[in-house]
């Protein structure tokens, strides 16, 4: 009986060992710090290890480091922009968005994100029409497929790009395959064995060296990204599964928004897969003329392309977010399948609407992830007495990750307005200057409506105590979801 004493004193004492380590030593948010110590005391052993595979600090140095020439050339390109920034040259093409200017300085110079306003930029919101489009520009490519997925299936869509892959490696194509280590983990081998053998080069994301323990599972590459020929790109939420296509009768319609750029904004999407398959595959990508062309595209968007991640200091995205909703005049128009913003973006949005902006936001009727979906739900209920519009969509799944503010700017891409995406996963999105492309986006948003219920206040206030209590638990883990 008194070795069982010891034995739970023991595991007591390692548990509060860790939290002081958790709040003095390791350099976390403050509400992330006493979630963990929550699970650290209520779940003494387990806590313990779900801290070393779930919380442990990514390294400050630098992930994905620029070769020494890739670096000069684009380090060039970057300094080029900023000196026509300074000097009052860069004459934006909509100017309208100039009074987003400060935006793009923010981006360039504290970033480092080119911007280019050369653009074309095609929406997709359903997925047989993105993929329709994506796999015709891949039958045309010519020199190279570059392909980066979150979630690849091993169902019908993950082999016809397989196949589509295969064929084009055959041809001469050079062909690059990334995806994620939880978002592809189950496909086959096999089919890994054959892409290899038709001359693909696939590489996987964070694969833990442990069969069940890999101690960066929490860091997750979330991008979405296609370059092919250096001149056409596909950027949004869509990956790939036939679940993407609507034909999972669990899940229902899928509701995303993808974009097809054209322009020079291709080149920024090239360099950001550069970078994630050299520190994933190991292989010197050089800054050749056949991956980054020079562009005779003659679109009017301006675009910036941003991407964030535990590596870096700085929370990019989040920060275009803040910025954008705190420049807002007249409207904010939000969705996303997940909302668990920081205390900066609650403020942000609470503030706008308090000051008369009128803010709409949009989530699923339905959870995916059920502790996720309940602290969504409690973080927009919370915004609904500052005159926040809440709605829930209807008709099947929401996954979009849309950001609209004024008509004028906006943001689409991988992140979605949650702690997780701004702080743990890799993301990239596209903020758009242009009020064609984003009155688009709006309007969309606007057709969305048809097929959604807006929760207003008193629905909320009577919901029911199990809802309550569902919300109470995720929103004390919201930190760590």
């Amino acid at each position: 009986m008194i070795d069982i004493f010891s034995s739970i004193s023991l595991v007591y004492l390692i548990n509060i060992a860790l939290a002081v380590v958790v709040i003095f030593l390791e350099r976390k948010d403050p509400t992330a710090t006493l979630a963990w110590v929550l699970v650290l005391l209520v779940f003494p052993g387990f806590g313990f290890l779900l801290y070393l595979i779930l919380a442990r600090n990514f390294s400050s140095k630098k992930l994905f480091a620029m070769k020494i020439y890739t670096r000069k050339t684009f380090g060039e390109y970057i300094a080029i922009q900023q000196e026509l920034f300074n000097s009052g040259k860069l004459v934006l093409n909509d100017k309208n968005t100039e009074r987003f200017r400060d935006l793009i300085k923010m981006n360039l110079f504290y970033h480092g994100f080119s911007y280019t306003q050369n653009n074309d930029v095609k929406i997709y919101t359903d997925g047989r029409d993105k993929f329709k489009e994506l796999f015709e520009y891949m039958e045309k490519a010519e020199n190279h497929i570059h392909v980066q997925y979150y979630i690849i299936r091993d169902d019908e869509l993950g082999n016809r790009l397989f196949e589509m892959l295969k064929k084009k490696s055959s041809q001469g194509v050079e062909v690059r395959l990334l995806y994620d280590s939880v978002g592809g983990r189950k496909i086959a081998k096999e089919k890994i064995r054959e892409l290899n053998d038709a001359g693909v080069k696939v590489a996987v994301f964070f694969s833990g060296r442990l069969p069940f323990l890999n101690f960066k599972v929490n860091y997750r590459n979330h991008r979405k990204i296609v370059v092919i020929d250096g001149r056409t790109a596909f950027i949004g939420g869509f990956n790939i599964g036939n679940e993407y296509l609507g034909l999972d009768s669990k899940i229902g319609y899928w509701r995303d928004t993808h974009l097809k750029i054209c322009g020079d904004a291709v080149l920024d999407l090239q360099m950001r897969f550069f970078l994630d398959w050299s520190h994933t595959y190991h292989e010197e990508l050089v800054f050749m003329p056949s991956y980054f062309p020079d562009s005779n595209n003659e679109g009017k968007v301006g675009i910036q392309i941003v991407s964030s991640g535990p590596d870096q200091p700085d929370e990019n995205i989040k920060s275009s977010y803040v910025k954008m909703i705190s420049s807002a005049k007249e409207s904010i128009i939000i969705q996303t399948p997940y909302f668990i913003p920081d205390s900066s973006v609650f403020e942000a949005i609470k503030i706008a609407a308090m000051s008369g902006v009128d803010v709409r936001i949009m989530i699923p009727c339905k959870p995916d992830h059920p502790f996720v979906y309940w602290a969504t739900y409690w973080y927009c209920g919370g915004l609904l007495k500052y005159g926040v519009k809440v709605y829930t969509y209807e008709y099947g799944f929401l996954h979009a990750k849309t950001l609209v503010v004024d008509k004028t700017v906006s943001s689409a891409g991988t992140a979605n307005f949650d702690m997780r995406s701004f702080k743990l996963n890799f993301e990239s999105n596209a903020i758009i200057y242009d009020s064609h492309v984003s009155e688009m986006l709006y309007n969309i948003f606007m057709e969305d409506l048809y097929y959604s219920a807006q929760l207003t206040r008193e629905l909320y206030l009577e919901r029911g105590i199990t809802v309550k209590f569902k919300e109470s638990v995720s929103r004390l883990l919201a930190p760590l979801l």
